[in-house]
């Protein structure tokens, strides 16, 4: 039986930091599981995030985006890490998708305008957002504020199913709290989940 191949993305820019502890230990569980595992952290790549004329032009990917992009194909199972700010993610994580998620790589539309082909299907994903906030209350006051990545980004290139972890409230969190998050995380790498 072939093994699963999992690409992690750090998409916090400092790796330490709650969110790259939790990636640590999926990448931990992950590994001792016998997973095939490749682990980017987004902090230490060379790109410019901006889209300046949109998508009026391409512009060329760095190449640090195309090793991104081609971790994403050879991968079964994408996880993302990143913490929510302003309800959202990092900018420069945004930057990295409005860069890279381009037509041929991850969708394309059809000819006749109806619809698109989603060139990532058959993958899988989890997304784990951390927060200050108790995960709640924050869906309460600001809506669900992963449906930009799960939705518009993941399962519009054919990922599914696409997980989504929502991990807080962080602010104050004992380190006590933070490790039980980090086993708990640690686990559902161990599973490939």
């Amino acid at each position: 039986m072939e093994k699963k191949k999992i690409f992690i993305l750090l998409g916090h820019p400092d790796k330490e930091t709650k969110s790259g502890y939790f990636a640590d230990s999926y990448e931990k569980g992950a590994r001792e599981a016998g997973y095939e595992v490749k682990r980017v952290n987004i902090g230490d790549l060379k790109f410019d995030p901006i889209l300046h004329k949109g998508y009026k032009e391409i512009q060329v990917l760095e190449p640090d985006l195309v090793m991104v992009q081609d971790n994403i194909k050879w991968a079964d199972h994408f996880v993302i890490f990143y913490p929510s700010w302003w309800s959202t993610m990092p900018s420069l994580l945004k930057g990295m998708f409005d860069r890279m998620w381009l037509p041929g790589f991850a969708f394309n539309f059809n000819k006749n305008g109806f619809g698109w082909k989603k060139h990532l299907k058959g993958k899988s994903a989890l997304v784990a957002v951390s927060s200050d906030s108790h995960p709640i209350i924050a869906r309460i006051i600001m809506g669900d504020s992963t449906n930009e990545i799960k939705r518009g980004v993941l399962k519009f290139a054919g990922f599914s199913p696409v997980r989504i972890l929502k991990i807080g409230p962080l602010k104050n969190a004992s380190q006590e709290v933070k490790e039980k998050w980090g086993r708990k995380i640690y686990e559902l790498g161990k599973e490939g989940a």
